[in-house]
């Protein structure tokens, strides 16, 4: 086996209530409350494709992944995009 395969670090970003994606996965995250992000969300549900992250409260955001995969949120957008902006700075410095 690949000793380097061990060596990899993923960097997750918490979407709320324990729950993570590794951010480079992350393609978009968008607003739930237009009629295509509901088509997008059942669309996904049907594909099974579709993660529930909310732990039973408001979708308050759709993280679309690389993978195909939708993952619910309960945590605003832009409160996402901001741990995303900290995450970045703390791999500047």
């Amino acid at each position: 086996m690949d000793s380097n395969i061990y060596k990899t670090r993923y960097k997750l970003l918490n979407i709320g209530y324990g729950n993570s994606v590794i951010i480079s996965r992350v393609v978009t995250i968008v607003n739930p409350g237009s009629s295509p992000m509901r088509r997008l969300r059942e669309d996904a549900r049907e594909r099974n494709m579709l993660i529930d992250a909310t732990q039973g409260r408001k979708t308050r955001s759709i993280l679309v992944m690389d993978s195909g995969h939708v993952v619910l949120s309960a945590i605003q957008p832009e409160t996402i995009a901001q741990r995303v902006k900290q995450l970045e700075a703390r791999d500047e410095s």
